[in-house]
């Protein structure tokens, strides 16, 4: 693609390019949002380096692409920046979140379009890399057999599942754990392709199937998601930026650096309810 005013390399044939020529501490003008648009589209997780974001610069890019998301149960990180989803890691951390593949708040009844996550802080000697995978390749990958049986189904994506292990003895009087039901294909609302849309992070059956049915096609699903070809792997340096789009992308948080600190600041813009046009 013929881009004017930013540079496009791509890091993967199949996802992920690195864009450079922005500074994303200043406004987009309507040509470079429109072709940073573009290149999140064709390439669905694109990576910025050297950025120097405020969180009110953080939150003014994100809202140039929609209307910004305040996650159901996080500890609030930052009291007057309810959009802000502080992402950390150091010495006391048992665990990470993200850890399993998945597509950010599926639970949710209109789950987020994009996310937009910005580190400050990274593992001195490496780790804390993300893995992002194409989920229309994912469904163009399966076997028609499969596709047509799945284009009919449905699953259910829960909270509970992914967030268990938070209290809802915190800060958040508003905490909630949503559930929802999804179409295990989704059509994508801008580009019109199907996308398998089920993660090991998230979901936790498909209600048309007996359980044992349901538990196979899942894990048979996940294992397929987690094939290397569809992926590209991120290694982050502070002050780089990933923005992914949560419609037809999956992603894993690798925790690979303990006790090492890992830091950084999270806007999810909102989505709509997902559907599927067989």
């Amino acid at each position: 693609m013929n881009y004017q005013s930013i540079g496009v390399r791509k890091v993967t044939p199949t996802i992920g390019a690195e864009i450079s020529g922005v500074d994303l501490s200043q406004p987009l003008g309507n040509q470079q949002f429109d072709e940073v648009h573009r290149a999140l589209m064709d390439n669905l997780v694109i990576f910025f380096r050297d950025q120097k974001m405020s969180i009110e610069s953080h939150k003014a890019f994100g809202q140039r692409f929609g209307r910004l998301h305040v996650h159901p149960n996080a500890p609030i990180g930052v009291p007057e920046h309810r959009e802000i989803l502080v992402i950390k890691a150091d010495e006391n951390s048992k665990r990470v979140a993200g850890e399993e593949w998945h597509s950010d708040v599926s639970c949710d009844a209109e789950p987020p379009m994009g996310s937009i996550l910005y580190l400050t802080e990274v593992p001195p000697d490496g780790g804390g890399a993300t893995l992002f995978a194409n989920m229309y390749r994912a469904y163009e990958t399966l076997s028609e057999p499969v596709r047509t049986m799945l284009d009919g189904l449905t699953a259910i994506h829960d909270s509970a599942k992914a967030h268990s292990f938070r209290s809802k003895a915190n800060d958040r009087a508003d905490m909630a754990f949503p559930a929802s039901e999804h179409p295990i294909v989704r059509t994508h609302p801008e580009t019109g392709r199907p996308a398998l849309y089920v993660s090991r992070g998230f979901t936790v059956r498909i209600p048309q199937l007996k359980k044992h049915e349901s538990d196979a096609v899942l894990e048979m699903l996940y294992r397929h998601i987690e094939t290397p070809e569809l992926q590209c792997r991120f290694a982050w340096q502070a002050n780089s930026v990933a923005f992914w789009d949560n419609r037809c992308t999956q992603h894993h948080a690798l925790f690979d650096y303990f006790p090492n600190r890992r830091y950084g600041h999270r806007v999810t813009i909102c989505g709509d309810k997902p559907f599927h046009r067989a």
